[in-house]
């Protein structure tokens, strides 16, 4: 990675895609994602680790099975270990996740919206 600061906004001018999340940035274990968001994803859980959303633009709904937590710009919920969700926006959302390296989108769900992480 390089050690110049990394302009968020020129990055995410990078991609259009939906639910891939993009690698850029490490720190320690972790990796900082960004990805943009669309629609619905899947409901699915991750039993190692727990998961941060922040929203940078647009607004995210976290689906729990006992609520809904929506989020707008400057807005962050971290999903528990174990908790079972499902993401999804009306419209496009573009937003930061923080996660440990090696953690799959689809936690353990799988499917279709399988993404591998790219380094952007």
């Amino acid at each position: 990675m390089s050690e110049d600061a990394v302009d968020l906004n020129a990055k995410f001018d990078l991609f259009s895609e939906h639910w891939s999340p993009k690698l850029v940035a490490r720190l320690n274990d972790y990796e900082v994602k960004l990805v943009k968001v669309k629609g619905d994803f899947v409901w699915h859980s991750h039993e190692e680790t727990d998961e941060l959303f922040l929203v940078l633009d647009g607004r995210l709904t976290i689906q729990l099975r006992d609520r809904d937590v929506t989020l707008g710009p400057g807005q962050l919920f971290v999903v528990p270990r174990g908790v079972e969700h499902c993401p999804r926006s009306d419209t496009e959302a573009k937003v930061l996740l923080l996660e440990p390296a090696g953690v799959v989108n689809t936690g353990d769900t799988g499917g279709a919206l399988t993404a591998e992480v790219e380094q952007i």
